[in-house]
């Protein structure tokens, strides 16, 4: 079985759960998970973890992404992008000065309010399987951070924007709130993900390129290491006399590691002896020690 993760270009047409099932026929094995949906017209980067890295799919998807979007103004749909069916059109589109303007006011933290068409579920119901039924509810709206947005290029009724942006934004409604602020509509055209914690669409493989990979015996190039999903934690590495206890995931002594440290308000990553990644543990304040979060043992 293939540890690790790898960074797919997901195609237009392709849900993200389509990107798994494939891959599994590619790959031959079970045991592979998303780090983040995508919707089935969107492009772009989706981290895809296999074996034991499937442990991270839930942490993976708290992070920030970039985007490159491509907004149409002057129309309305009810999907807020070019699936849905059209509300409105209007051909009373505002100045390059004034889209440029309203745009870029939106950096920053505001409460978005999430579509209709969307898996978030109220009462116990996804949103989207009350919208093709045909309901609307009222959204709450949530918070939301635009750390940035970078217009590439203005062709009116199009504008070409770059976005970076916190977990749980959904680029299509930032358009058509963009559309209400200009009161014109808008709705998103084309989007591809960018970034994800890194990982550039520039690095990603479609699935035909993956399948090229594993005929050609060049696979193992583009796995990449468990660890590598989250290098931004601290490491520790447990030393010789302590490594049953790795192995075994017990709880460990800051005397465990070559570094005899305290670090605390954190996950680390934990590495055994000969320098491979194997778990990631978190320091219990009241216990004194070291306690397992989540292992990565090979033969998992």
């Amino acid at each position: 079985m293939i540890n690790g993760f790898i960074n797919i270009y997901k195609e237009q047409g392709f849900t993200s759960f389509d990107v798994v099932a494939k891959l599994r026929g590619i790959l031959k094995q079970k045991k592979i998970g998303h780090t983040g949906t995508l919707d089935p017209m969107a492009e772009g980067v989706l981290l895809v973890c296999l074996g034991n890295a499937t442990k991270m799919c839930d942490i993976i998807t708290d992070k920030n992404k970039s985007y490159r979007c491509v907004m149409l103004l002057g129309k309305t749909t009810d999907t807020e992008d070019m699936t849905g069916n059209i509300i409105s059109v209007n051909n009373n589109i505002p100045d390059e000065e004034t889209v440029i303007s309203s745009i870029m006011s939106f950096v920053g933290s505001y409460g978005q309010i999430p579509p209709m068409y969307s898996a978030i579920k109220v009462n116990g119901k996804k949103l989207y399987e009350l919208a093709r039924a045909g309901i609307e509810i009222e959204r709450q709206p949530r918070s939301v951070e635009i750390y940035s947005i970078d217009i590439l290029e203005i062709n009116l009724p199009r504008v070409t924007f770059n976005v970076s942006c916190s977990k749980g934004t959904y680029i299509r409604s930032l358009c058509r709130d963009i559309g209400e602020k200009l009161s014109c509509g808008a709705v998103m055209e084309r989007l591809v993900r960018t970034e994800v914690k890194g990982f550039d669409v520039k690095d990603s493989l479609k699935l035909s390129e993956v399948e090229a990979a594993r005929d050609n015996g060049t696979l193992m190039n583009y796995i990449l290491g468990t660890d590598k999903l989250m290098a931004e934690l601290p490491e520790l590495h447990v030393n010789s006399s302590s490594m049953k206890l790795l192995r075994n995931g017990n709880k460990l002594s800051p005397s465990s590691f070559d570094e005899d440290i305290i670090i605390n308000d954190t996950n680390i990553r934990i590495y055994d002896d000969t320098g491979r990644f194997t778990a990631l543990y978190y320091y219990d304040k009241q216990k004194k020690q070291y306690v397992p979060y989540k292992m990565f043992l090979e033969n998992e």
